[in-house]
């Protein structure tokens, strides 16, 4: 495949995803599938129509479809995208259900496990991992699906709990999809299926990000928050389970994730149906940083670590990912000084 189909693909699905979420807009606010503010996450100020991951599934998987004879040159098969194709359909109609009808957790969980299931008899999963002290870990067939299980869960819940600042998630998922396609595109990784599967999922949620910048005009709503977060880990394991590629791109985010099930459970809640205003993205909006500068914090952090991921080996990965538990730990640490100062002031 030629630079220039890589790219023309990649444009024809921005354009493709850019008109898809003006129409399916336009069906949320005539079905009054929107997100109405409360002043404590939903922040903004004014209802916004939700479904935007409808859009972002259609352009996704059409683009694909038309170029299915070049995703299986490698050693994928067209049942394995098809059985992609199907945790994303759940995702898709458990997205919708809880968008209109804003399901209990209890019920809201049930569809990424569907997803996951498809995943797992599909038969792609995360069979060995690269060892950071030399050589490589095969996993049993137990131990790959129960590692590919956690790792798309772990996925999928991080851009869903991310989800509370315009354009946040969806521009994270360009850059995800951009480092994986520059990775599978290199001599030594080749992988030329997977490179235009993650350019096209970059085009398409770029064409999205035009709608989600703020102040955005839809939201992703429950499906596309999930549904990011299921293609970019799905992308990770058949790039050859490049796990701390996605992880490095998804680092802050991923260790948010496990600072709020950690202080959720601390405060004996429930971590996936408790809500609150102490994400990272929520302190730096609560600093004064704005919507805006946020996100550009976030996008910052994920293009430098991700980039950084294509120049290092396993125990500089490693050490990158030990960089950003540092930098966690020291934001943690000044959040909680500045709110300990602040309640001593007052």
């Amino acid at each position: 495949m030629s630079i220039l189909f890589y790219f023309s693909t990649a444009i024809g699905a921005f354009f493709l995803s850019f008109f898809l979420t003006w129409r399916v807009r336009k069906i949320a606010i005539k079905l009054a599938i929107v997100d109405k503010p409360d002043g404590l996450k939903k922040i903004h100020p004014k209802p916004t129509p939700l479904l935007g991951g409808v859009a972002i599934f259609l352009a996704f998987f059409l683009i694909l479809f038309f170029v299915r004879e070049k995703l299986i040159t490698g050693d994928l098969a067209y049942g394995h995208w098809l059985w992609f194709f199907a945790g994303g359909i759940f995702l898709l109609i458990g997205g919708i259900l809880d968008d209109k009808f804003n399901l209990k957790p209890r019920w809201q969980i049930v569809w990424p496990l569907l997803a996951v299931a498809c995943v797992l008899i599909g038969d792609i999963g995360i069979k060995k991992i690269t060892n950071p002290l030399g050589g490589l870990l095969y996993f049993s067939n137990f131990l790959s699906e129960a590692f590919t299980f956690t790792w798309l869960l772990l996925m999928m819940y991080t851009t869903k709990l991310l989800d509370g600042v315009d354009g946040l998630v969806s521009g994270l998922a360009v850059i995800g999809g951009l480092v994986i396609f520059l990775f599978t595109a290199t001599t030594k990784y080749f992988q030329p299926d997977i490179a235009l599967a993650s350019l096209i999922f970059s085009g398409v949620c770029l064409g999205f990000l035009i709608w989600n910048w703020h102040p955005a005009k839809i939201f992703l709503g429950e499906s596309g928050s999930l549904f990011l977060g299921y293609v970019l880990g799905v992308l990770a394991i058949i790039s050859g389970g490049k796990i701390a590629i996605a992880l490095l791109v998804l680092g802050l985010p991923l260790l948010d994730l496990f600072w709020t099930i950690i202080r959720r459970l601390a405060a004996k809640k429930n971590p996936f149906s408790s809500s609150d205003r102490l994400h990272l993205h929520h302190r730096l909006l609560d600093i004064g940083l704005g919507q805006k500068k946020t996100v550009l914090i976030f996008y910052a952090f994920s293009l430098f670590f991700g980039l950084m991921a294509l120049f290092l080996q396993s125990k500089g990965k490693f050490l990158a990912i030990s960089i950003l538990v540092l930098i966690m730990i020291f934001l943690l640490a000044g959040f909680t000084f500045l709110e300990k100062r602040k309640k001593h002031i007052l």
